[in-house]
């Protein structure tokens, strides 16, 4: 093992994170090479400069106009052009930070980590697995949820997922993974919790939030070391009054000493900035010191370092820059209020047919998305709304189809659900 991956490991002894840890995550390190060498001499080598490779003219870095043209003239070329520092431009970290205990007001005196810029959620998720889970680990997650993860978590990691029903009724089943967890054998699991959920568009109410931290705190406080990761791609985006809106992040930060909070965020969707590619790695545990949590980010930067080396400059400089506008938060909400009016419009739309049982909505009550149990096929279903109707839905397993009314204008909503009920009631 590299003396430096020896020095990060020590500095967790005597704490549960220690050994949460995959193979890999244990051997991560930032190496002291070029990267590093070359951030000590932008500080310092004020005459000469022969460390990055950079093409530089005139202390910017050369460009092709052509390039140059599409930007804002507001941003200068060592914004957009230029390699990002590893970790994320600082001045976007520390506004994320900011945001994020601007929109969880639980995590008020809690310690967190400096959050680390990643190339997407995806990106994210596939780091964290990658530091904690080895082959034959247990992650916990709904029964619902993103098919990325079998990407991550099966074929990278080659763990395994134990399901639970993600519904109880009409609401979140906590029980449900309460005993999930309670099957994992082992001392060690990871559980993900997506809200809002894709695919079905739920957040638990406050009341369900509590008690999933309370789950989770009674396993943890048992023994059980857990890697808790929140995926919060769609977070922000609440369209009911009783909705929990905080990340369960907020409630595990400090609840155990064998509770690793892992927060995965974004531009992507909070910021609707898709092809951007920026997001964030933030991550808290009980009793945690700065060094301790220095660990963790170190890690997960030599973890960067070794795959896609750097993120996007001109992604986080826009998105920087945005942040930092004064009508920022009030353009934030615009975008969140007409997503909101697609969502009340497709609750009209859907109570015309409460009476139909060919097809059940599932509970929702914020995100992009909301799914429908149906009784026919799902594949079925979605290719007659494809080749008949022109439309295009999901099929999420054999009788679910998701529907993204976040890509869907408001005055259309009500004609999408006829067209899918109509289809429905054709293949019964």
């Amino acid at each position: 093992m590299n003396k430096l991956a020896k020095n990060l490991n020590d500095t967790l002894r005597g704490t549960s994170v220690a050994s949460m840890f995959s193979d890999y995550g244990k051997r991560m390190y930032i190496p002291k090479g070029i990267v590093v060498q070359g951030q000590e001499a932008k500080a310092k080598s004020k005459r000469y400069n022969a460390t990055i490779g950079v093409a530089m003219e005139d202390g910017q870095p050369m460009f092709f106009p052509s390039m140059k043209k599409w930007y804002n003239e507001d941003l200068r070329p060592n914004e957009v052009f230029s390699y990002a520092p590893m970790g994320g431009v600082p001045a976007l970290r520390e506004a994320w930070q900011k945001e994020i205990f601007e929109k969880n007001p639980e995590l008020e005196g809690k310690k967190v980590s400096f959050p680390v810029v990643c190339s997407g959620l995806t990106n994210g998720l596939s780091l964290v697995c990658s530091l904690f889970l080895d082959k034959g680990d247990s992650v916990v997650l709904p029964d619902m949820y993103w098919e990325n993860y079998d990407l991550i978590i099966d074929e990278q990691r080659r763990a395994k997922k134990v399901f639970f029903p993600i519904f109880e009724g009409n609401g979140f089943n906590v029980a449900g993974l309460d005993a999930a967890i309670a099957s994992v054998k082992a001392d060690k699991a990871a559980v993900i919790l997506n809200f809002p959920n894709n695919p079905t568009g739920y957040t638990p109410t406050a009341e369900e939030a509590q008690a999933i931290a309370d789950v989770l705190k009674k396993h943890a406080d048992a023994g059980k070391k857990l890697i808790v990761i929140s995926d919060d791609a769609y977070f922000g985006l609440f369209y009911e009054k009783d909705i929990y809106t905080q990340s369960i992040f907020a409630k595990v930060a400090d609840i155990s000493k064998n509770i690793l909070a892992v927060k995965c965020d974004a531009a992507t969707k909070e910021n609707m900035a898709w092809g951007f590619r920026v997001a964030f790695i933030t991550y808290a545990f009980k009793g945690a010191t700065d060094e301790q949590l220095q660990v963790l980010v170190d890690k997960t930067m030599g973890a960067i370092r070794g795959t896609i080396s750097s993120c996007s400059m001109s992604g986080q400089t826009v998105i920087l820059k945005s942040i930092s506008d004064p009508n920022y938060h009030a353009e934030k909400q615009v975008g969140i209020k007409k997503l909101a009016d697609r969502y009340h419009a497709l609750q009209k739309a859907l109570a015309k047919y409460k009476d139909v049982k060919t097809l059940i909505p599932l509970p929702f009550n914020s995100g992009y998305f909301m799914s429908l149990k149906t009784e026919c096929s799902a594949e079925e279903l979605r290719q007659l709304l494809l080749n008949k109707y022109e439309t295009g839905v999901i099929r999420m397993s054999d009788h679910i189809i998701r529907l993204a009314f976040s890509g869907v204008a408001v005055d259309h909503i009500e004609g999408l659900v006829d067209v899918v009920y109509q289809a429905a009631s054709e293949l019964v």
